[in-house]
């Protein structure tokens, strides 16, 4: 009984609730699918008024995310900020012509007459369980790709973000979101359990661990509840023998520390090639001995970095600093350790934070088996002159991601689309197919009233003229005698 009454509100959550809500933008007798039009425009339009409050509460913004987070300015400002404003104006530029109506092209010869067009309808209510490593651009791109589609959003804020992400969710509020529109509960874990189990959803996306997220997929999969599950990755960076290998050490140490590594899309390991694998250490060292403590969000987390890299070093791996003790119990200092044995967990990559395994490999084939031996990809950066021969291989890689020559900040171009898959996630979110993702395809078809397809039995002779059109070729006589004497004599070949 309760599924039935579960399954019944989902169903008027993308019907009854938008008719309500789109007929006080046209008149009550504007068909749907134009009160939809209409509430998309008003959507992307409420993108950019957004982006501009955003920008407006650029202080509180940052003072929030320090207070919570620990996260410096130049942080706040570049990895959060830049990128949510980027993606409001690009969905306030490009939304409307990516979810617009299309017709079919292609058609086949025999269903002449006919008009095939896809529209693009809501999906009813989103559900977000919102993440704390990145609280203003990940939630703000979210909520944008679920709202303007038409969808409601409800959002569950992280615990250790609360502040931050109620002072998004106000804004985006202010910025003309209607109330019915967007509500969000309490910030605690109890909510996202409750969130799954008892809110009229049609869809959830969760950002978080893989070990949350297949906790995730199994409470949603007993709702048969659709989800976006962006998990994390253990990738790898690739220095291969012609690699500026200083450049490398530089950019691939900036992603491991920006955020306190905690970023899902940073390496975990660099594989290097043997030829340039002195050149890259001896840029890496001074790096990471230059290196600023940073406070864990997570301490468990702290705590499971440490315990790799004492594996690490135990069996070979030598850390860059080689010392953890700082003043403040409660901070971290990034570390790489070269030399890190193939076996060890740090190499393996399953960690959230500031540590780089790093490794020789005497060949390119070497590289890639020992990047594939993980089996968790989302983000691959190959470092090369040879851009040609990289792009090649990069859907070799199996990540969602590949850059070349640069790691972190060409992921944030707004139109990028992020496609997890395995222990990864699935689901797509980010740029036009994210967008998409967020809106159910219907197939809308008109046939004529005088040119329609016979749904009669044909005729023998109009059987024929169609088994002709479509390039069927009946046997003749002389096939069928062929056919007939081969089946009577099936050992009749030649023996050898």
């Amino acid at each position: 009984m309760m599924r039935k009454t579960e399954r019944r509100t989902r169903t008027d959550s993308s019907g009854v609730v938008y008719h309500r809500r789109l007929k006080s933008l046209a008149p009550t007798m504007t068909p749907y699918s134009r009160q939809l039009e209409l509430l998309r425009a008003e959507r992307t339009r409420w993108a950019g008024r957004f982006r501009h409050l955003i920008l407006k509460g650029t202080e509180e913004f940052v003072r929030l995310a320090g207070q919570e987070l620990d996260k410096p300015r130049h942080e706040t400002i570049t990895a959060e900020l830049l990128p949510l404003v980027a993606s409001c104006r690009w969905h306030q530029r490009q939304a409307r012509r990516i979810l617009r109506t299309r017709r079919l092209k292609g058609r086949p010869i025999w269903l002449l007459g006919q008009q095939h067009r896809i529209q693009h309808a809501p999906l009813g209510t989103v559900g977000i369980i919102a993440t704390w490593n990145y609280p203003i651009q990940l939630l703000g791109i979210q909520l944008l790709q679920a709202a303007i589609p038409g969808n409601d959003v409800v959002v569950k804020p992280s615990e250790h973000a609360p502040e931050t992400q109620a002072f998004l969710l106000d804004l985006a509020r202010k910025a003309g979101l209607e109330e019915s529109a967007l509500r969000w509960l309490p910030a605690t874990r109890e909510a996202g359990a409750d969130m799954i189990e008892h809110q009229a959803l049609d869809h959830l996306v969760f950002t978080g661990s893989t070990r949350v997220g297949r906790l995730v997929a199994e409470a949603c999969a007993s709702r048969l509840l659709p989800s976006t599950l962006e998990l994390s990755g253990r990738d790898s960076a690739l220095v291969l023998a012609d690699a500026d290998a200083e450049l490398a050490a530089r950019s691939i140490w900036n992603a491991v520390t920006s955020n306190a590594g905690q970023t899902c899309m940073a390496p975990r390991r660099v594989l290097v090639h043997q030829d340039r694998y002195q050149a890259f250490c001896d840029a890496l060292i001074p790096l990471a001995e230059k290196a600023i403590p940073r406070r864990l969000t997570l301490p468990e987390d702290a705590e499971r970095i440490e315990s790799q890299i004492d594996q690490a070093t135990e069996h070979g791996g030598r850390s860059f600093p080689s010392g953890s003790v700082v003043s403040n119990p409660s901070a971290f200092i990034p570390r790489a350790v070269l030399d890190c044995p193939a076996d060890a967990p740090l190499m393996e990559g399953d960690h959230f934070g500031p540590a780089l395994a790093v490794s020789a490999c005497q060949t390119l084939d070497e590289m890639l088996q020992r990047h594939h031996a993980v089996g968790q990809y989302l983000a691959t950066s190959i470092w090369t002159r040879d851009q040609s021969a990289a792009r090649g291989m990069a859907a070799e890689l199996q990540s969602a991601t590949v850059t070349i020559n640069d790691v972190l900040v060409p992921t944030a171009h707004p139109a990028a689309s992020i496609s997890g898959h395995g222990l990864s996630g699935w689901g797509t979110s980010r740029g036009a197919a994210g967008l998409l993702s967020m809106s159910r395809p219907v197939h809308v078809t008109t046939t004529p009233r005088k040119m329609r397809v016979p749904t009669d039995v044909p005729t023998d002779a109009s059987l024929a003229k169609l088994e002709r059109l479509i390039g069927v070729r009946r046997p003749s006589a002389e096939d069928t005698d062929t056919i007939t004497r081969n089946s009577s004599h099936p050992h009749s070949g030649k023996s050898s």
